[in-house]
């Protein structure tokens, strides 16, 4: 089986296989690598090992040489025209009264491009705005559309559990998410209480869709809406939590209390 190199050029960004060659890589080593987009400084998130042929994209880029003191450095100055490159763009695009929201710029190492990410309610006409930045910037410009989901793992921030987000803390890819999946787990379908700070939903409906497994077809001890006695009184079933093996009852007096499903018993 061929020997690879898991490469990350992003904090908690998607990982990408390269050939290292005969260089003696360790985790959190700073390397240059070869990409389509030209020379890239990465760092390795998975040390030389062998994996299945038909789990790689062939052929692989090659990792050309850890990144030295002088590399390091360019890097940094890379950063620091990033972030005036954010400025310069910010200006423009108020000139050209453009509907985009700035999210990040980054040079390639050898500074022949720069992308810049934006976000934006719908479709946005920037080719004048292409020129305009290239012919400030002195290089190729890249303007990139990304979604909500990605500005939320950029920016990062707290979800409704209290934790900082997945997707900004250790969730490399973007997985679908359905609203079945809120459903068989027999959520309240509420969008507040269902969906993220980037408002689509929840990450974490398809953690517990995976990993409740069997329990997730469990059947349902009393259909939602049914009639019940508590003991806090009457009320109807509004919710049910098969993780917890737990009732939601919204009582007579309009106050929802949880139960566990053995003291909540069906009125006949």
């Amino acid at each position: 089986m061929p020997i690879v190199a898991g490469i990350r050029f992003k904090d908690v960004g998607k990982v990408y296989y390269f050939d290292p060659g005969e260089l003696p890589l360790k985790g959190g080593d700073k390397v240059l690598v070869e990409t389509v987009k030209g020379i890239e400084m990465g760092v390795v998130a998975i040390e030389p090992r062998e994996v299945p042929e038909e789990d790689l994209v062939l052929p692989l880029k090659n990792v050309l040489r850890l990144a030295t003191e002088e590399d390091l450095e360019i890097e940094r100055n890379n950063e620091e025209k990033a972030r005036q490159a954010m400025e310069i763009a910010a200006e423009k695009i108020a000139r050209h009264g453009l509907e985009m929201r700035l999210v990040d710029a980054e040079y390639t190492f050898d500074g022949s491009r720069v992308t810049i990410y934006f976000t934006a309610d719908g479709r946005v006409d920037f080719r004048e705005l292409v020129k305009d930045l290239a012919s400030a910037l002195k290089t190729r410009v890249e303007l990139r559309q990304i979604g909500v989901r990605d500005e939320a793992k950029f920016y990062g921030g707290l979800g409704p559990c209290g934790r900082e987000l997945c997707c900004a803390s250790f969730l490399c890819e973007f997985q679908p998410v359905s609203i079945r999946m809120a459903k068989e787990q027999n959520l309240r379908l509420n969008p507040s209480k269902i969906s993220g700070t980037c408002g689509r939903l929840l990450c974490c409906l398809r953690f517990e869709a995976e990993n409740l497994g069997a329990e997730k077809h469990r059947e349902v001890p009393i259909e939602i809406g049914a009639c019940v006695v508590t003991p806090a009184g009457e009320g109807k079933v509004t919710g049910y939590n098969q993780a917890k093996e737990t009732i939601t009852v919204m009582l007579e007096d309009g106050t929802e209390a949880e139960f566990p499903e053995e003291e909540v018993d069906e009125k006949k």
